[in-house]
C-alpha cells in the first residue's frame, strides 16, 4: 500500500486478508476504535479459506448508550450548532480529493472485489459513484440540504418558517451487495442533516466500510459523530429492541422479510429500500439499429455482480416484433462471462441448491423452456456456502403469468438468472396488470421511442426509480438521480439532496408571532 492509503487503512486487500493471519475488523463506539472480545471469521468468498477476523460483538450496552447520548434534536440543526453543515462540507471536499488519488481507488476496488466478487469495473464504479456523491456535497452542498422556506403571517411580525429538521439517534443497516456505495450514501445523508447514526453493514463485506469510516475521520469527521458495529443479525435484532425507546429512524436496505421485521419492531419508523424483483420493457416500436445495444444493456442489467444487484433485471418481456432480432442474442452475451474476471462469481445468499429448486421450478411452468444457463459454474473453489451459477434465463409463455404461476414467477431470485416472456399488441392492458400485481416497486425500463406507448406504460406503474427510452435500463448511478422504491410511504431514497432530505430529516414549521402589544383582542373579536 501506498502512503496516502497507510495514513487510513488498516488492512491490505492486494496482498493480506489471506492465509493464517487474517484481516483485524474492529467497532467504532463512543470515539474509539475497539476489538470485541469474541470474533467469528469470515471465509473467502472465492476459495473458502479464513479470512477476516470480524467481532462477533454481544455487549451492546456501549451502542445503546451512544443512541441515548444523542437528543432528538440531533448533532446539529438549523437553529444549533449550524457550523457542523460546513465542517461535513469539508470532509466531503477532503474525503472526494482522496478517492481521486488512483492508490485510494484502486484500494477500495480491490477491498470491495475480495469480499464482494465482481468485475473489475462494477467494483470500481461505488468508488466513483461515492466519490461524486461526495464531490456533489462538499463546501456549501451539506449547508444547502438544509434550506428552508418562509411564508408571510396575518400581521406585522407574523411569519411562518419550515425547516428541515433531523431526527437524532438514528441506525443504517447496510446489504452485502454494494458493501461501499449503499452505507457511505446513506451514511453520510444520515450525519448531512444532523442525526448520529449507528451503523452495521453485512458482516461478510462490512471491512470495506469500516475502512471508509476511517478515511473519514482522516479527512476531519469528529469521531464521535457516529458509532460502527460489527455483529449478527440476531445480535442487531437485540440492540435494536432494547433501545427502542429511543431509536427515532431505523434505515434498511436488504431482504424484504428483515425489512417488514425491523418495520414492526420500531412501530414503523422506518425508511426501506428492500426487494425488487424488477421488469424491463421493449415496446412494440422494433428498430433493427438497435438489436444489438439492447440486448447488451439485457445482459448487464441481469447478470452484472451475477445478478446481485437489488435493481437487476428480473423479468424481461419482449413484444413480438423484437423476438426473433434480440433473444437470439442474450445466450452468446451471457455465455462471455466468466470467473476469469469475475462477471460472473460467487452468489453470497443463495446456494446452488436453493438456484436449482427455483430453475427446476420454473422450467414445470406448462410451455416454459430453457433459453440458457441452468447449470453450475464449473473449475473453481467457490465454497459449498455460496452459489455458483452460470448465467441463466427461462423464457415462460405470457398467459402463464396470468394465473396460478404468477407469484412463483415474480419471485426474486438474487442471483443471475431472468425470466422472458414475449407478448402481442393485444396483451398490453394485461402486462400492465402483471406490473400493478408486482408486490415491490424498486426500478424498471420501458424501452420504446414512441411518446405514446411510453405515456400509457409509464403512467400505469410506479416504480420508484424508471428508465425510458431506447437506451434505457434498470440498473444505474445514484448519485445523478434519485434511486429508491416508490408506492410505499415507508420507502427510502439514496444519493440526491431530494433523497436526503426526504429520508433523513423531517418537516418543523416555526411561526415567529412577536409584534408589538397593540389592539390584540377587543369585545368585538372575540
Amino acid at each position: 500500500m501506498t502512503n496516502i492509503v497507510n495514513s487510513f487503512a488498516t488492512v491490505d486487500p492486494f496482498d493480506g486478508m489471506t492465509g493464517a493471519a487474517p484481516a483485524q475488523a474492529q467497532n467504532l463506539v463512543g470515539g474509539q476504535w475497539v476489538s470485541a472480545e469474541k470474533t467469528m471469521t469470515v471465509p473467502d468468498p472465492l476459495n473458502g479459506e479464513p479470512f477476516i477476523e470480524m467481532p462477533d460483538t454481544q455487549d451492546v450496552a456501549p451502542f445503546v448508550a451512544g443512541l441515548r447520548s444523542c437528543p432528538k434534536t440531533g448533532l446539529h440543526n438549523p437553529l444549533k450548532n449550524v457550523e457542523r453543515y460546513v465542517a461535513l462540507g469539508r470532509v466531503c471536499a477532503r474525503a472526494s480529493q482522496l478517492l481521486a488519488e488512483k492508490e485510494v481507488e484502486d484500494f477500495f476496488t480491490r477491498l470491495i472485489q475480495r469480499v464482494m466478487p465482481k468485475s473489475w469495473n462494477q467494483c470500481k464504479a461505488e468508488v466513483t459513484v461515492t466519490r461524486t456523491f461526495l464531490e456533489n456535497f462538499a463546501g456549501d452542498g451539506v449547508r444547502f440540504l438544509a434550506r428552508g422556506f418562509s411564508n408571510p403571517g396575518d400581521r406585522t411580525g407574523q411569519q411562518s418558517n419550515g425547516y428541515r429538521w433531523p431526527y437524532g439517534p438514528v441506525v443504517i443497516v447496510a446489504p452485502f451487495n454494494f458493501p461501499l456505495e449503499i452505507p457511505a450514501l446513506q451514511l453520510m445523508g444520515a450525519l448531512f442533516m444532523g442525526n448520529r447514526p449507528l451503523l452495521k453493514s453485512a458482516t461478510t463485506v462490512d471491512i470495506v466500510i469500516e475502512q471508509f469510516v476511517r478515511l473519514l475521520i482522516h479527512c476531519g469527521l469528529e469521531p464521535k459523530d457516529m458509532d460502527f458495529i460489527h455483529c449478527g443479525g440476531r445480535t442487531m435484532g437485540r440492540l435494536i429492541e432494547e433501545a427502542n425507546d429511543v431509536i427515532r429512524l431505523v434505515q434498511f436496505t436488504g431482504s424484504s422479510n428483515v425489512a417488514e421485521a425491523t418495520s414492526v419492531a420500531v412501530n414503523g419508523c422506518v425508511r426501506i429500500e428492500d426487494a425488487g424483483f424488477d421488469w424491463k420493457v421493449i415496446g412494440p416500436d422494433f428498430d433493427e439499429r438497435w438489436v444489438d445495444y439492447v440486448a447488451w444493456q439485457s445482459d448487464e442489467d441481469a447478470y452484472n455482480a451475477s445478478g446481485q444487484k437489488c435493481s437487476a433485471q428480473s423479468i424481461l418481456f419482449v413484444h413480438e416484433n423484437w423476438a426473433d432480432s434480440l433473444l437470439p442474442k442474450l445466450g452468446p452475451l451471457a455465455a462471455r462471462r466468466s470467473m476469469d474476471n469475475l462477471s460472473i462469481g460467487p452468489v453470497l445468499t443463495w446456494s446452488n441448491d436453493e438456484i436449482q429448486a427455483h430453475v427446476d421450478a420454473c422450467m414445470a411452468v406448462p410451455g416454459a423452456e430453457l433459453m440458457f444457463g441452468g447449470k453450475q459454474l464449473e473449475g473453481h473453489s467457490i465454497p459449498d456456502r455460496y452459489g455458483s451459477y452460470e448465467a441463466t434465463a427461462v423464457k415462460v409463455p405470457f398467459d402463464a403469468l396470468k394465473g396460478e404461476h404468477f407469484d412463483l414467477l415474480t419471485t426474486e431470485l438474487f442471483g443471475p438468472f431472468q425470466v422472458v416472456a414475449t407478448y402481442g399488441d393485444g396483451d398490453l392492458e394485461d402486462m400492465l396488470g402483471m406490473l400493478e400485481r408486482m408486490s415491490h416497486h424498486l426500478t424498471a425500463a420501458v424501452v420504446s421511442a414512441d411518446p405514446v406507448f411510453q405515456q400509457k406504460v409509464l403512467g400505469a406503474t410506479v416504480n420508484g426509480t424508471t428508465y425510458c427510452g431506447m437506451r434505457a435500463r434498470t440498473t444505474g448511478a445514484p448519485q445523478n438521480h434519485w434511486f429508491g422504491p416508490a408506492g410505499d410511504p415507508r420507502g427510502a431514497g439514496i444519493g440526491t439532496p431530494e433523497a436526503i432530505k426526504v429520508t433523513w430529516s423531517c418537516h418543523r414549521e416555526i411561526i415567529m408571532d412577536q409584534a408589538a402589544l397593540g389592539e390584540w383582542a377587543t369585545p368585538e373579536s372575540i
